[in-house]
């Protein structure tokens, strides 16, 4: 207890009190993971004890508190002046000399164990004895001094640290959260520095920072030191891997998204600065910085992180870390570990769902970025270009401005929402609003020039990744539900999903898998080009041309970026939903919407009717072009489950007119590696023939999903596009109802899966009660009707209960 310095491996999460949050986490680390070869640079603690034996010596406890009489941190001015004084009594205060005796020989101490003959250069951060804790991140609050190098600079940085606990985002954090000033004390954490200005740093969450799903590691990265991505200085490198395929020994990195990085951090030779920032090279800023086997070692790191905190908590503790890159050396390592506070401590049995309420409205898109905060939220924007002008931010207000650091704190939990030029989901502003509850979008670049003060706008990060500032106020809908409510039902309610971007959120609902995964969004939203344009660019004209090397940039050709591309869009959505089915409906373009894809018109024929045309299976056989891009596919699909590890995934073959169509269409997936032996395969039930002859068509696949629409269209001869016949359209028409049922009972009889992906069973309840009856095993519908269909489910499956035991008792 009255020790000036402890060793990282003299500590644990044990001496909070003594070290703080973030140095008992090293010392944990340190001393515990070493069977889990996770690397944590050595350091020491300067200890709390430290700390007060500084306000003691030099006698300023009793002024520091005068100074604090009066607060009022709404008061800017007033958490100013008071701020500064309290950090003028502490730089201006002399550092104990026994205080200063163990900070020199540990210091020494380190530079003998490295042994470069120099004295080393050091990181020096500050570890408040109430930070890190689970339910408060302190994020930033103290200061952090990197590139610190001899006694005298290290003695300087430990009295700024000191003073730090009094920065005006600190008073203003802890008037907040109800902590006492000066019941919290602050060690300082001497840690061996890692030179990532020479390779890369980043943040690593263990689980997703905005759904709270357990089952990824989210990592930021970008070039040089990395207090640029913690400040939100730079657009970040993102990865995602699945924990439970990594630790089967997959290679599941399943999402790889390439950030801008505009700035690098590095060490500078400026005296009194230690260190700088650089434009980064243009090379650079178009390369990811971590490699697929750094990426997947860091994710291990981080789940045995978990895995280690977790044991030790007797609960889940998901975790937020920080790991550096030696540029010398080559070498990853973790600087930092804290427990995640957002969704740990969210109720996750109470569902809240923000929809826009725009109908007649014209939504008109101000700006774009990165979404955090699955939220909406309205307000009048402020424009804030600088820290110092924050005295002028009205309460409720849209806080817009180019990045926020701590100093920012006083004004960020009076915001309605935060818009930012620069940042990742895991900067300083994405951290606070998540904490804060409000809507955030980062990145977007242009904010402080698309948006004015005085305007009235919309933030909505509730529509994926990508989070959006509209023009004006648009009205929106928040629906609460608390899921241990929720009952269960016998047939299985699944959901419709084709953009990656809102799985793991959409997964976090209740559910029993993916009814019906469309990879033409896949597709159209990434991949974006003909797969013959990929393929074929020398047949393309000069301008297409262009654009697909643009687009392949970093690939080795076209087939490799459409495979690679195309299998990480599915890997995300079975990763979110794994280990529950989900059923991936291989592409069924039309041709004019082939069309539209880049390059797409030199390869697609003008058809009268796309809708009836060459669409569907028929595209997967026959010429040697359509066999090629359907072997892609196919090849993508391999990957998902080979190489990424996602069991759970299942195709669909759609629009089958024959019995001799499947079975050409099965012969080019086994040519292409695929069969019922490696993967289970479903047809779409979608045309009369399926239901006249499924007892044929299911000797060749595991089963049928119904597509209601266009079983309905192709039954009673309606153009679904057509709003002058549009009034006849009903998927409950006697005739529809009979194929449906002839196909659920062929399914029963062989034993296999029957479903039907469509909204008819939620905008119809007696179309669902009579599915339910037939016997279907699953009803597939959008996200936002799953919660609802839900309940008509679990109310007919009573009712029928009802009925059938009344019968009983009758007879």
């Amino acid at each position: 207890k009255n020790a000036f310095v402890l060793w990282f491996e003299e500590l644990s999460n044990n001496d909070v009190g003594l070290v703080g949050g973030k140095n008992a986490s090293l010392g944990e680390m340190y001393s515990q993971l070493k069977n889990d070869a996770v690397p944590i640079p050595n350091g020491f603690a300067i200890t709390a004890h430290s700390y007060f034996e500084f306000l003691k010596f030099n006698e300023i406890e009793k002024k520091m508190k005068e100074a604090m009489i009066g607060l009022d941190t709404l008061d800017l001015n007033n958490l100013q002046q008071r701020g500064a004084a309290i950090r003028g009594l502490i730089l201006t205060g002399n550092m104990p000399p026994m205080v200063e005796k163990a900070i020199r020989e540990a210091y020494d101490r380190l530079n003998k164990e490295i042994g470069l003959g120099r004295d080393v250069d050091v990181a020096v951060r500050s570890s408040a004895t109430a930070e890190d804790l689970p339910d408060a991140s302190f994020a930033g609050q103290q200061e952090t001094f990197l590139n610190v190098r001899g006694h005298e600079s290290l003695i300087d940085s430990c009295r700024r640290c000191f003073a730090s606990l009094f920065t005006d985002r600190a008073i203003s954090y802890r008037q907040t959260k109800k902590f006492d000033h000066f019941a919290i004390g602050l060690s300082i954490g001497v840690q061996l520095m890692v030179r990532s200005d020479k390779a890369c740093s980043g943040v690593m969450f263990s689980i997703d920072p905005e759904s709270g799903h357990p089952d990824v590691v989210v990592i930021n990265a970008s070039w040089g030191l990395g207090e640029n991505i913690v400040q939100g200085a730079v657009n970040p490198d993102e990865f995602i891997v699945h924990k439970p395929t990594l630790a089967k020994g997959f290679r599941s990195v399943i999402r790889k998204t390439l950030g801008t990085k505009e700035m690098t951090m590095i060490y500078s030779k400026k005296p009194g600065q230690p260190v700088r920032n650089v434009t980064t090279s243009e090379g650079k800023r178009r390369q990811l910085c971590l490699s697929d086997d750094e990426v997947l070692q860091l994710a291990k790191w981080g789940a045995a992180i978990e895995r280690h905190y977790s044991e030790k908590k007797g609960s889940a503790c998901p975790m937020d870390m920080e790991f550096a890159k030696d540029g010398l050396t080559g070498k990853l390592y973790i600087v930092q570990a804290r427990p995640e506070t957002v969704h740990s401590n969210r109720d996750m049995l109470k569902l809240q769902t923000y929809t826009l309420n725009s109908k007649g409205i014209e939504l008109n898109v101000l700006c774009a970025g990165a979404s955090v905060g699955n939220r909406i939220a309205n307000g009048i924007a402020q424009v804030i270009e600088d820290v110092t002008m924050i005295k002028d931010f009205k309460d409720g207000g849209v806080l817009v401005t180019e990045m926020t650091d701590p100093d920012w704190e006083p004004i960020l939990r009076r915001a309605s929402a935060i818009v930012t030029n620069r940042g990742g989901r895991t900067c300083h502003a994405a951290i606070i609003a998540r904490e804060l509850g409000i809507p955030c979008v980062v990145g977007c670049g242009d904010a402080t020039m698309k948006l004015t003060s005085g305007q009235a706008v919309t933030v909505d990060t509730a529509c994926g990744d990508r989070g959006v500032v509209y023009d004006s106020i648009v009205p929106f809908d928040v629906v609460e539900q608390n899921l241990d409510s929720l009952p269960k039902t016998n047939t299985k309610v699944t959901m419709l999903v084709g953009n990656p971007e809102l799985a793991l959120q959409h997964s976090m609902l209740p559910n029993a898998g993916v009814g019906l995964c469309r990879m033409e969004f896949v597709i159209s939203n990434y991949v974006r080009a003909h797969p013959q344009a990929l393929l074929h660019r020398d047949e393309l004209n000069e301008i297409d041309r262009a654009a697909i090397d643009e687009l392949i940039c970093g690939f080795a050709d076209g087939a490799e970026f459409f495979k690679q591309t195309l299998a990480r869009g599915i890997a995300t959505i079975c990763a979110a939903f794994y280990p529950k089915p989900v059923i991936l409906r291989f592409s069924d373009f039309k041709t004019d919407e082939y069309s539209s894809l880049l390059g797409g018109k030199q390869f697609e024929p003008t058809e009268a009717n796309p809708m009836i045309g060459w669409r569907g299976a028929s595209r997967y056989y026959g010429t040697e072009r359509a066999r090629e891009s359907f072997a892609l596919e196919c090849m993508a699909v391999r990957r998902v489950v080979e190489q990424l590890g996602m069991t759970n995934l299942q195709v669909m073959i759609p629009f089958t007119r024959t019995v001799d169509e499947l079975q050409k269409v099965l012969a080019e997936m086994k040519r292409n590696g695929l069969d019922k032996s490696n993967i289970k395969i479903i047809m779409m039930c979608e045309i009369p023939s399926n239901a006249l002859l499924a007892d044929e068509f299911l000797q060749h696949v595991d089963g049928f999903s119904i597509g209601s629409n266009d079983l309905t269209q192709l039954t009673l001869a309606i153009d679904r596009n057509s709003g002058d016949v549009a009034h006849l359209f009903d998927e409950r028409h006697p005739a529809v109802l009979m194929l449906m049922r002839m196909a659920i009972n062929a399914c029963k009889q062989r034993g296999v899966y029957s479903g039907i992906c469509g909204q008819g069973p939620s905008d119809h309840p007696d179309l669902c009660q009579q599915l339910i009856e037939a016997g279907i095993e699953s009803i597939s519908v959008q996200p936002d009707r799953i919660i609802q269909t839900t309940l008509l489910v679990a109310e007919i499956e009573e009712k029928l209960k009802q009925q059938q035991q009344q019968q009983q008792q009758q007879q």
